[in-house]
């Protein structure tokens, strides 16, 4: 009588992950965060952490298209360093203009087209948005200047512009929002800027 040979039970495969975009950022210290902000409480952390996304967060304070600040390197230096390297991302967000303002329009205007062209050279496929200066309160005039030469230079390339200044962020008490620097965001103020940027990129 012949015997049946015995059946192998086939092996669990596990199940295929869906692949979660990653959205690096390049930015300054409201992006990097400062004060008691650490860098994953920041609203570049936060946005991605809304929309389900892999943040990835380079630059430094005092940063910006052409400031150095204390670490010695722009926005430009900053993409190529710590993310030009790495495998191209499905967004990246430059975030700033803030420290650029000792500087001409025309200088600033240059130094975004320089980037953006590093950029697409690096990353031709790759989803890029660009966010103009973060103000939260007492705007100064330049400020508005800095911002319209890189929303200028965001159209040229076909990038998406985002405009912070033109919300209101403080609603409340300014402490609520505004550390006592008077310049950069609370754990809450983060909060309501990540929530506008994730509305914006969903």
């Amino acid at each position: 009588m012949a015997r049946t040979p015995p059946q192998r039970v086939p092996e669990a495969v596990p199940p295929v992950r869906p692949a979660v975009p990653v959205m690096m950022f390049v930015g300054d210290s409201f992006t990097v965060g400062s004060g008691p902000v650490p860098p994953w409480r920041t609203y570049a952390s936060e946005s991605a952490r809304l929309l389900g996304w892999q943040p990835v967060i380079a630059g430094a304070g005092g940063t910006g298209y052409l400031n150095e600040g204390k670490v010695g390197r722009t926005f430009r230096r900053s993409f190529e360093e710590e993310l030009a390297w790495r495998p191209a991302p499905d967004v990246l967000v430059i975030s700033g203009g803030h420290n650029d303002q000792r500087w001409s329009t025309g200088q600033v205007r240059e130094a975004a087209a320089a980037l953006l062209t590093e950029v697409r050279r690096r990353w031709p496929v790759t989803k890029v948005v660009m966010i103009g200066p973060i103000w939260l309160e007492d705007t100064p005039a330049k400020a508005y200047r800095v911002r319209d030469a890189l929303a200028e230079v965001a159209d040229a390339a076909g990038v998406p512009f985002l405009d912070p200044m033109r919300r209101k962020w403080v609603t409340g008490r300014p402490s609520e929002t505004v550390l006592p620097d008077g310049v950069h965001p609370t754990f809450a103020g983060h909060e309501r800027i990540a929530a506008w940027l994730a509305a914006e990129l969903a």
